[in-house]
């Protein structure tokens, strides 16, 4: 495949403005070296020698407009389109070669593909297949420059497809609300794989869409690179000085299938041939040498170097071994690694509730930690729907304690970017059933950002839950196992408020995303001595609440309280009692030493039984103290429906009445 052609009538309209003869030659270049590499991956592609390729190729002049015209300490979030971003910031060519390779010199250590990856390096945040969530990411980041008062911007990219999903009209509210000065760069190539855009929105322009948001638009000839690069420069500048967001709708084409295997059939064929000639590199090649800025012989000149760049690097990457699995190394990685920061207990107690040990550690939390940013629905002025942050807005202001729009997964991506840049973020979901709305960006996201890119995500995610409170389906689930199954998650469970307060502030330290539990109905119900001052318990440690020698009980949370009221109907029980605290990590070795002791075990959860942490937990008691057992593992748990609304049929839900019968039957068994 040939990049030269002969000369042509030019088919784009080129001003150089103020541009010097050195910056309109570093465009041409800065479009000439992507153009080439793709050339040569589809090349590799047909010989098999990588096993993907999603081309940009006739979309130069916007990655690399859009890059060249921002600071290098910039942040950009680009797409798989976007080549030419990462070549703009003069990553090295072997690191790439050696990502789509799935080499240990890439990104990835070989564990993501394409441009699934991000360096901080470059400051650039790779997109995940799910294309919607950077969107929100780019909101984080961009919030973390504002509040630092860094005249920064930050910039995103989507496709015209992306721009359909949730996330898209998420993550523009909350950079319009919050004034964020965020670049949302959509690239509007006519096709999402196969579908054109008149079948995927109704809108004359995507830029449209941003007008009900109370945004600026502007539509730019993404073919265009002078148009693109100097628009870009001057949007930039505004923003850093006023810090606002900007919706650039890019008009383009792509010139080859989604990814190669889907191919262009489907894509008539004159409208093929008229982008053709709007080729942005042939066209503005053209243009430079009619300028007389460019000639032939320093265009086979700049040929010849990225050539021989390009052949250098490959056969650099090519040398390298392929990626040998330990599973040491990989159980590693899932997690940033963290050292606990032992805060020993004060000496000084208070009889306090649950609710107000949880105000408490995220009250002296926000003192140690400056750069810890609130954020949730009413948790400002009101207080939080439980009234958590109450006097949080008098004390830290309005900047650190954020009241968001009701948008859960934007919400969660402006917590990673907030991450991303270096502060650390709580977001409180008003009721744990709505996260949910948030699933996303916290499985796909949080979770998997360092094992894929050594990026940690230092977000914790409150999460007020439970029964026995008459809220019905919507407001009342204990979804712990949601979370539990994902690997890069930490999930807590408190059931009292000295574990609240101390474990709280140890999740708020830990720099990996956690879930944290916290009962409603305990929240008034339960009081206890919690020091005064700040102190922090380690997770995976579980509590022993009563010793014994005939059952081992294992149970979280509300259910902890239920076990313990049991043990007191019936004194004669001579039982262990664990109370878990912390589900991920779990603390194994308390489990079996108990049960060991014992011979006999019911777990005890609120969850249903199915596909609960107790199911798991009864799995790896057989597994390993299968020799030790007495009895079958037993299992209590709530009925197997939704959790209802009328005060009998709750109770009937509920496995409190049942677990008695159950503990005497095992008892005896």
């Amino acid at each position: 495949m040939e990049t030269k052609m002969s000369p042509t009538k030019q088919n784009i309209e080129y001003n150089k403005k103020e541009l010097s003869s050195e910056e309109l030659i570093r465009l041409y270049r800065a479009m000439l070296k992507p153009r080439m590499i793709e050339e040569k991956m589809l090349v590799l592609l047909r010989q098999g020698k990588i096993s993907k390729w999603f081309s940009g190729i006739g979309q130069e002049a916007i990655s690399v407009g859009v890059t060249l015209a921002l600071q290098e300490d910039e942040y950009i979030l680009p797409m798989h389109r976007n080549l030419g971003v990462f070549t703009s910031r003069n990553i090295p060519l072997y690191r790439l070669f050696s990502q789509w390779q799935g080499k240990a010199d890439g990104f990835t250590k070989g564990r993501d593909r394409s441009f699934h990856f991000g360096t901080q390096e470059y400051r650039i945040v790779g997109m995940i297949s799910h294309l919607g969530p950077q969107l929100g990411v780019a909101d984080g980041i961009a919030l973390a420059h504002k509040l630092r008062r860094e005249k920064k911007v930050t910039a995103v990219f989507s496709g015209e497809g992306g721009t359909s999903e949730g996330d898209f009209h998420e993550a523009l509210n909350i950079a319009s609300v919050w004034d964020l000065p965020v670049i949302f760069c959509i690239e509007n190539n006519g096709y999402g794989l196969s579908t054109p855009t008149s079948e995927q929105f109704k809108c004359e322009h995507i830029a449209d869409r941003a007008i009900g948001y109370g945004m600026e638009t502007i539509i730019v000839d993404g073919n265009n690179i002078l148009e693109v690069n100097t628009r870009m420069r001057e949007l930039a500048q505004s923003l850093r000085e006023n810090p606002r967001p900007v919706l650039v709708e890019f008009k383009t084409f792509r010139m080859r299938g989604h990814e190669e295997a889907s191919g262009t059939k489907y894509v008539p064929s004159e409208l093929m041939d008229e982008w053709a000639k709007k080729d942005p590199l042939h066209n503005y090649r053209e243009f430079l040498i009619s300028e007389g800025e460019l000639s032939e012989e320093l265009d086979d000149q700049f040929r010849e170097e990225i050539k021989t760049e390009i052949n250098d690097a490959l056969k650099k990457a090519n040398a390298e071994e392929v990626v040998e699995f330990d599973e040491a190394t990989e159980l590693k990685d899932v997690f940033k690694t963290y050292e606990h920061e032992v805060v020993q207990v004060g000496p000084v107690k208070e009889e306090i509730r649950f609710i107000d040990a949880v105000s408490q550690g995220l009250r002296q939390s926000m003192q140690r930690h400056e750069n810890l940013i609130l954020m949730g629905q009413d948790i400002a002025e009101y207080g939080g729907v439980f009234k958590i942050t109450e006097g949080f807005l008098e004390e830290f202001g309005k900047e650190r304690v954020r009241n968001t729009p009701i948008c859960e997964s934007g919400i969660i991506e402006t917590a990673m970017g907030l991450s991303i840049n270096g502060l650390k973020a709580m977001v409180e979901m008003q009721f744990a059933d709505f996260v949910s709305s948030g699933f996303n960006p916290i499985v796909n996201y949080l979770a998997k950002s360092h094992y894929r890119w050594n990026e940690k995500a230092d977000v914790v995610v409150r999460m007020p839950c439970g029964a026995g409170v008459g809220a019905g389906p919507f407001h009342s689930q204990t979804n712990e196992a949601w979370f539990t199954k994902t690997p890069g998650l930490k999930v807590v469970y408190p059931a009292f408020p000295y574990d609240a307060k101390g474990l709280l502030c140890t999740a708020i330290n830990d720099p990996n995303p956690v879930l944290f539990f916290e009962h409603k109905a305990l929240y008034r119900s339960v009081r206890q001595e919690v020091p005064v001052d700040y102190y922090t318990i380690p997770f995976g440690k579980a509590a022993r609440l009563k010793e014994g020698e005939d059952v081992t009980i294992i149970s979280f949370g509300a259910a902890v309280h239920w076990a313990l009221e049991t043990l007191e109907n019936n004194p004669g029980v001579n039982a262990d009692l664990l109370d878990l605290r912390s589900l991920q990590p779990l603390d194994k070795e308390a489990i079996f030493a108990s049960v060991k002791k014992t011979g006999k075990v019911i777990i005890l959860q609120e969850d249903s039984v199915f596909g609960g942490v107790g199911s798991d937990i009864a799995a790896m008691i057989s597994e390993e103290c299968f020799e030790y057992l007495d009895a079958p593992v037993k299992r209590v748990g709530s009925l197997e429906t939704p959790i209802p609304f009328s005060k009998a049929l709750e109770e009937g839900y509920l496995p409190r009445t049942k677990f008695e019968a159950q503990l005497m039957q095992l008892l005896q068994y």
